[in-house]
């Protein structure tokens, strides 16, 4: 008898490998044989940590540096320098990987409270004044979630240090300066 050539999903766990190729059906081998090697897989799980030294921990944020500047609220252009690290409890400070930071670089520019960052930000930022340093320890639900970004592990708990350099009202009227250098009050 002559079995058709059919694709059979392999299942992975998901957080690890979420769309793994399908895999063709070897003719011979039987489909008792096959749905048992399909539940051992199941069953047995990722090899591997997927979040790697991650760990869930609640979402919290602390001043490190009380700024006296102008503070952030929803719908303002922040401007800020920022170093994001995979929380790990077994280092110091719980700063795990370095995945991501605007130091020595051009520093981040975005609008709060609109989605342009992770919802811990649009949450963590807001009332933080300028020359503030704030640290936030970021869960999965309030960062990336169940999606890989980049070096970022799906499930990862994140924590950033934040410095805010500028508060920016968009709506304000632009004035020019005496440099020339147009601004928003």
């Amino acid at each position: 008898m002559i079995l058709p050539r059919i694709r059979i999903p392999r299942v992975p766990c998901v957080p690890c490998v979420p769309w793994l190729p399908w895999v063709p059906w070897l003719p011979g081998v039987s489909w008792l044989l096959f749905a048992a090697f399909v539940c051992a897989v199941t069953v047995s799980g990722c090899t591997h940590d997927t979040t790697g030294p991650s760990s869930t921990q609640p979402y919290s944020q602390v001043d490190l540096t009380p700024g006296t500047g102008a503070a952030a609220a929803n719908n303002l252009n922040l401007t800020v320098d920022y170093t994001g690290w995979l929380f790990d409890p077994s280092k110091v400070d719980s700063k795990g990987l370095v995945f991501d930071s605007s130091i020595g670089k051009t520093p981040f520019t975005f609008t709060l409270g609109v989605g342009q960052v992770i919802a811990g930000w649009d949450r963590g930022l807001v009332g933080m004044k300028v020359g503030g340093v704030r640290r936030l320890v970021i869960p999965p639900s309030l960062g990336y979630g169940v999606v890989r970004n980049n070096e970022i592990p799906a499930y990862a708990t994140l924590l950033f240090e934040i410095t805010l350099i500028d508060v920016v009202d968009p709506n304000a009227p632009a004035t020019t300066s005496t440099s020339g250098k147009t601004s928003h009050q």
